[in-house]
């Protein structure tokens, strides 16, 4: 490898990346890392970490409102205002890049800003300069996708909702994604009138079923006018904001037209076709399961493989690479029974199989499940319904999976995600005492199948 600049080059400095580029050089590897926009991702930059600061902005005036009354607090008048929470969220992220330059910094690793490409197998090219590498990482992440509809020029996507300069009055949000779910929740706890839109019969598309539809039901009940079933034909801009011609053959008036209809990996113009790299017709990279593309010295890990797209996902493979690679400890990424979280209103919480993925592949499973409004609720006007549910093969008494839609959802689910990881069965839940009164005792006290 000393015949080589670098031992390893990484293009694109997201959470995996940065976490790979680290752990090798703390392994004694020369690393590089290249970024061309911003230190930290998508997660840090345009995701998980400023979405979740607008969550909780969203939250307060079901609080402080809706909530407050019941429990005896009067609240006056109040408002909200949209810069001030954009300017401040924009200051945590900064501080955030921040960080993430300090810790390249202290882990030994050579920070490049501009755009990386590979040029051969063994060599990456950054603003007109080519730098030979051992190893070559390709964390570039995914981008938000764009269909091919008339207007669509006037459409904004999850890039852009993070820097608004105002606050939308009435917003229609295209996709039945994630990310849609979060920013109708967002934006409707805000004080936007929201239309949320999706293709298909049925939102969140690959988590379990009946958290769909309870959740479907949640989302209406507050008032989102969400529909199924439906897409668009073309997008007017008006004096008035956007006139909306829908599938169905209504037309909504909004200020904002929000796309978030899926991402693709961010893999072209990267020099990959040059180096021989498989992507697939997505543009994913293809890698065994060592995250090792079919050009030996080329690895890929994150959403631009498009194998789990979720940022402790990338933070993982990106371990296991720096140990396969530097550490004499081969790691291949374990991607079943991850636990996850959709930040909706009411929020999910989910680890393991779904019910249609457990018949898939088990004769037999039980269901346990409890639907119960919340202590929470019964000293205020809401009607808001807490889901939870266990899979379970009968013959093993494993629990299978693991769901919940309700407050507090992801918390919960993470600390049951350890004992789905570590096999946990249907009797060592019964035998585990509850903490009463939470949400959370239900997983240990559901006692009949469905």
């Amino acid at each position: 490898m000393a015949d080589r600049d670098w031992d390893l080059f990484v293009i694109g400095a997201g959470s995996g990346g940065v976490r790979c580029a680290r752990f090798s050089a703390q392994f004694g590897a020369r690393v590089a890392i290249a970024e061309e926009r911003y230190l930290g991702g998508t997660c840090v930059n345009v995701g998980c970490i400023p979405k979740k600061l607008m969550v909780y902005a969203s939250h307060y005036t079901e609080e402080a409102h809706d909530a407050a009354a019941g429990f005896g607090w009067k609240v006056g008048d109040s408002s909200f205002d949209w810069s001030t929470l954009i300017a401040n969220k924009n200051s945590e992220i900064e501080r955030l890049n921040g960080i993430y330059d300090g810790l390249l910094d202290g882990a030994g690793v050579t920070l490049f800003n501009g755009r990386a490409r590979i040029v051969d197998p063994h060599t990456v090219e950054v603003d007109g300069q080519q730098h030979s590498a051992e190893n070559i990482l390709v964390s570039t992440g995914s981008w938000p996708n764009l269909p091919d509809v008339p207007g669509i020029e006037h459409a904004i996507t999850s890039n852009e909702v993070f820097y608004l300069e105002e606050q939308p009055k009435r917003v229609l949000i295209v996709g039945g994604g994630y990310i849609a779910v979060e920013f109708a929740g967002i934006f409707h706890g805000l004080g936007t009138e929201v239309t949320q839109i999706y293709r298909g019969p049925l939102f969140l598309r690959g988590f379990d079923d009946d958290v769909r539809a309870h959740l479907a039901g949640e989302i209406r009940k507050k008032g989102i006018d969400l529909r199924f079933d439906t897409n668009v034909n073309a997008i007017e801009k008006t004096s008035q904001g956007y006139s909306v011609a829908l599938t169905d053959g209504s037309t909504v008036e909004v200020d904002q037209v929000m796309y978030a209809t899926g991402r693709v990996p961010l893999s072209k113009d990267l020099g990959l076709e040059d180096a021989g790299v498989e992507v697939n017709s997505k543009g994913a990279i293809l890698v065994d399961e060592y995250s090792r593309s079919n050009v030996p010295s080329i690895h890929a890990i994150g959403d631009v493989t498009d194998r789990v797209n979720l940022t402790p996902v990338a933070i993982h493979e990106g371990v296991c690479l720096s140990n396969t690679l530097f550490n004499g400890t081969p790691m291949k990424p374990v991607h079943r029974d991850v636990p996850a979280a959709v930040f909706s209103q009411p929020p999910i919480g989910t680890v393991g199989l779904t019910e249609a993925q457990a018949r898939e592949e088990y004769a037999d499973v039980d269901i346990y499940e409890s639907r119960f409004r919340a202590l929470k609720h019964t000293l205020t006007k809401g009607d808001e319904q807490t889901y939870m549910k266990l899979i379970v093969d009968p013959k093993s008494d494993r629990v299978l999976g693991l769901h919940m839609v309700g407050p507090d959802a992801g918390e919960i689910t993470q600390g049951f995600a350890v004992a789905i990881k570590c096999g946990a069965t249907k009797a060592q839940f019964d035998s585990t005492i509850g903490i009463h009164p939470t949400s959370a005792e239900e997983f240990v006290t559901m006692r009949t199948p469905r």
